[in-house]
């Protein structure tokens, strides 16, 4: 939900969970006077040196919590970049959940979040890794023992721009997560819900609006959503044979497709 604009960002409230999808990473603590942070993998092309994990180490550095320690870090692109996924946030968050749990560094939840919030909005998150309710003052609130969900993620050959999208919004609505419960993980809630942001970016890019309706009429999935500003389209569902029929017929029709399973968790 979209909340209002205050110094120049959105602020929102976000019913959130996580899938078993993920990058793969490896770390290890080498000689020399600076970091060696590398990508690789299917959807490694074009990631700059400005990238989430380099910040990260910028910022660790700055405050000198790493005792001039050096890391060599390699990331697996397996998730899309600009897919709405937030891939990039949760891998800077791994990392920092690394260093924290391997008491390379010791700092309280505070400076957790104050580190997290220099990089990214999201990337705070990764460092909690649980199904979750975002409130619109920023409070997380961990939610156990929710409904499970079976997904297919259907991202388009090309991504949307954040800035486009966000910068189109004129509608703000009243907060609706400021008591989280754990009813706001069931299926009858959920499916009453939506993402703020996907009538504006189905105005930009048709295509996305093509995709969902496509889902929404193969195998009957419970519901279905554009993931944060774009470009992914999830829809899930209660039953995995479900999921994976639905998932054939449509890369039956969509080949050049990024169309993969998940499964919440």
């Amino acid at each position: 939900m979209l909340l209002e604009k205050k110094n120049g960002l959105h602020k929102i409230e976000s019913i959130i969970c996580f899938l078993d999808l993920h990058d793969g990473i490896s770390i290890n603590q080498c000689r020399g006077s600076k970091h060696k942070i590398s990508f690789y993998g299917l959807f490694s092309k074009n990631i700059g040196t400005k990238n989430t994990i380099e910040r990260l180490f910028q910022k660790l550095d700055k405050e000198n919590l790493l005792k001039n320690k050096k890391f060599k870090i390699r990331i697996n692109k397996k998730v899309p970049q600009k897919a709405g996924l937030g891939g990039g946030s949760m891998n800077a968050a791994s990392v920092l959940n690394y260093l924290i749990k391997n008491k390379i560094i010791n700092i309280n939840f505070k400076k957790i979040r104050s580190i997290c919030d220099s990089i990214g909005s999201d990337v705070i998150l990764g460092t909690i890794s649980s199904s979750c309710v975002m409130s619109s003052n920023g409070k997380i609130k961990k939610i156990y023992n929710i409904p499970k969900y079976y997904s297919i993620l259907v991202k388009p050959n090309f991504g949307c721009s954040t800035k486009e999208i966000y910068s189109a919004v004129s509608k703000y609505t009243k907060p609706k997560y400021s008591k989280p419960k754990k009813h706001m993980f069931e299926e009858k809630y959920l499916i009453n819900q939506q993402n703020a942001l996907e009538e504006i970016a189905f105005k930009k890019y048709p295509k996305l609006k093509k995709i969902k309706s496509y889902l929404e009429n193969i195998n009957n999935p419970s519901f279905i959503r554009m993931t944060g500003s774009g470009s992914t389209i999830v829809a899930y569902y209660n039953s995995l044979k479900s999921c994976k029929l639905a998932k054939a017929k449509f890369e039956r029709k969509y080949k050049n497709y990024w169309c993969v399973t998940a499964k919440t968790i």
